[in-house]
């Protein structure tokens, strides 16, 4: 009796072959390069075969053209929706020849509801079967996934399956029907085709960042002063803070000046700080930004793929607990054969191995923790990120560090002033968190009744600040916070508002006059989709599906009404609202084309050619001036605030779908180019030929 064991990714099934393999792993290639592998478990056959993630997507029953609302939708075969997918064919083509010769189905997909909604559809449409037994696991090493195959579920999670099911149909509800409403609405009254789009999660996400925007644009500041007595041994500030008049302040500066700074009273605290949680993906996100500065969707690739090589458990997990039951002295003992962790490591293992668990819990996977496997060719990034998770996981075990607070008030001619201290007597947890430890020490070593000498007294103009603007970090723990979306999709919801020009980067997240402008509109017309309420009520919805207290049909019955409401009042005034997204979608595009100043005097600007499907640079007073910038092909370009450090040219960024941005100068001579093309000359040979090949045709028509 064959089995067939139906993996996510072609990395997993290679690592679960190696695993359950008596003997030799056969690798198989099929229609010249999708592998599979077959092997042989205790005498039985196995075909081990793989996804490259989702092979079925929602698409309309019939297609209509450009509706709304839309709501009869089916899964089919992704290869035949998109053309983005057409390389999922032959691997869904596999799946299905091998399927014919087995007997047993294992899905040993991501053990998450995404990872569930693979797996079934592939069983249910591929292999034409209603079930399959299960893997489960959290880390791709031998141990786990042979206990995973020996121990597996003999069903699927269908529970989880029709979460999943449930979860894609109310965003393609949402998305396909919200977008093309805002879409349609600037097409119909301005005769501009501009895609907009909005969502379930994607419209509360953007009306969060917007409220954060407005609140800053409205702020009015508030002057106030502050005094510092800035002495060699320390420096202090006057008792009272904040002063909100000038005269007030400058009479203290004035009654001081000369006198002397007298210790008047020192108090000094000690307490322990407890180590750090494991880490959830929100919280490794939110470090690794802090820590790196590396943006959440980026952080989450980086850890994806560690976990596909063994040296990570499955970081999709909003689990901040580790169990007993994964042997920490045995991983610890694992880590010390790396040389720089093996002194933490010795020392950890005296004593007793009790993490400082949060409270945040996962059903399918624990918090984020090494596996022990010895990281091979890891470098850059990758090595950052797996420093501070294997560092971070030996902190949690670690004893409290010790830390003394020291307050000291200081009498200047009857005026007070208070300097503050803090100092770690006992290093505790930080020693294995080095160099990620915030430390920020002020050593203040003073006596009572001590005469300072005093440098300089300071009269600091100042004014109240607005809210700080959300960080890539910090609005992933928002959306957490207010629970929309999920784990696994809160940073790639942030950068498709990037896509569509409704935020940009600026050191933090700003959001965009059209942002802004969509936001209002949507609040003005149907107000409901941006509330976060509802996307809350659907959550807990979904949550119900997966446990069996509530039926998918009915979810989906509710968002269809809801949706047929809204939409039909926005329909009545699609015009008035088209009218005034095009508007801000002008002043937009303003900043967001402009590269450079021409040596004309008009600007350089991005632009796009429909004819051969591309962005290049090109001035805005062209025909007169004809200076303009090749730009690769593939890549939606924005300009940046960026200048190249080798050339000082601008740099634009190119935006490709699940890759990150990439920094472009637009010198075609710029040594960092030219060094680009002897390392590649393949790519940048066929690159090349491409702009002869349009040069060449375009001279012909002339």
């Amino acid at each position: 009796m064959t089995t067939l064991i139906i993996a996510e990714k072609p990395s997993a099934a290679k690592k679960i072959a190696e695993a359950l393999a008596d003997g030799k792993v056969e690798k198989n290639i099929y229609m010249k390069k999708i592998p599979y592998y077959d092997i042989t478990y205790k005498k039985k056959k196995i075909y081990v075969v793989c996804a490259v993630g989702h092979l079925y997507n929602l698409v309309e029953r019939e297609k209509k053209g450009w509706i709304y609302p839309v709501f009869d939708i089916k899964w089919d075969e992704a290869h035949k929706i998109s053309k983005g997918s057409a390389f999922t064919k032959n691997y869904l083509a596999l799946i299905k020849k091998l399927a014919k010769e087995c007997k047993e189905f294992v899905v040993a997909t991501d053990y998450d509801v995404e990872g569930e909604v693979i797996g079934y559809n592939i069983v249910k449409y591929a292999c034409k079967k209603d079930d399959a037994e299960r893997m489960k696991f959290s880390t791709t090493t031998k141990e786990d996934l042979l206990d995973a195959y020996d121990k597996r579920e003999k069903h699927l999670d269908i529970g989880q399956a029709m979460a999943g099911d449930t979860r894609h149909h109310l965003d393609h509800f949402f998305g396909i029907n919200l977008s093309r409403a805002l879409t349609l609405s600037v097409k119909n009254a301005t005769g501009t085709f501009k895609v907009l789009s909005s969502g379930r999660v994607q419209g509360p996400a953007l009306k969060t960042l917007a409220e954060r925007e407005l609140e800053i644009n409205k702020f009015v500041p508030v002057p106030y002063w502050e005094i510092e007595l800035a002495c060699e041994e320390l420096s202090a500030w006057h008792e009272k803070g904040k002063f909100d008049e000038r005269k007030k302040a400058e009479e203290i500066v004035k009654k001081c000046k000369g006198k002397k700074a007298i210790v008047e009273k020192i108090e000094k605290k000690k307490f322990k700080q407890a180590p750090p949680n494991p880490f959830d993906l929100t919280s490794l996100q939110m470090e690794v930004y802090r820590v790196f500065r590396i943006q959440p969707k980026e952080c989450l690739a980086i850890a994806q793929e560690l976990y596909t090589n063994s040296y990570i458990s499955y970081p999709r997990t909003s689990s901040n607990q580790l169990s007993e039951k994964l042997g920490f002295k045995k991983i610890l003992g694992k880590l010390a054969q790396q040389k720089w962790y093996k002194p933490l490591c010795d020392e950890l293992v005296k004593g007793k191995l009790k993490p400082n668990n949060g409270k945040k819990t996962d059903p399918a996977h624990p918090a984020i923790y090494p596996t022990g496997e010895v990281p091979q060719g890891i470098e850059g990034r990758e090595k950052k990120v797996y420093d501070l998770i294997v560092k971070r996981f030996m902190a949690t075990f670690a004893e409290p560090a010790l830390k003394e607070t020291v307050n000291v008030k200081i009498d200047v001619n009857k005026e007070k002033f208070l300097g503050k201290g803090t100092r770690t007597l006992d290093e505790g947890w930080h020693k294995y968190y080095d160099p990620y430890v915030k430390k920020d020490e002020v050593v203040i070593d003073v006596t009572e009744k001590q005469e300072l000498k005093i440098k300089e007294l300071f009269l600091h103009d100042k004014e109240t600040q607005p809210p700080r603007r959300y960080t890539p970090a910090s609005i992933i723990k928002e959306l957490e916070k207010r629970n929309l979306g999920t784990k696994a999709t809160r940073s790639e919801i942030i950068e498709h508002l990037f896509m569509r020009n409704y935020l940009k980067r600026n050191g933090s997240i700003e959001v965009t006059d059209l942002g802004l402008e969509t936001v209002r509109v949507l609040e003005k017309y149907c107000s409901d989709v941006l509330d976060a309420e509802l996307t809350r009520g659907f959550e807990e919805d979904m949550e119900k599906v997966r446990s069996g207290k509530v039926k998918e049909k009915k979810v989906l019955d509710d968002a269809q009404k809801f949706l047929t409401k809204v939409l039909a009042k926005f329909k009545k005034k699609e015009k008035e609202i088209g009218q005034e997204l095009y508007e801000s979608y002008k002043e937009t595009q303003k900043v967001e084309s402009f590269v450079m100043k021409c040596k004309c005097g008009g600007n350089q600007k991005i632009t796009y050619s429909p004819r051969f499907k591309s962005y290049f640079i090109a001035c805005s007073t062209y025909p007169e001036c004809k200076i303009t910038h090749s730009l690769p092909r593939g890549f939606l370009a924005k300009s940046s605030d960026k200048v190249c450090k080798e050339c000082g040219f601008p740099e634009v960024m190119l935006i490709s779908k699940g890759k990150r941005p990439w920094a472009y100068c637009i010198n075609h001579d710029c040594p960092q180019k030219v060094a680009w093309r002897k390392e590649h000359p393949e790519y940048f040979a066929k690159k090349e030929v491409k702009e002869k090949v349009v040069k060449k045709k375009v001279k012909k028509k002339k």
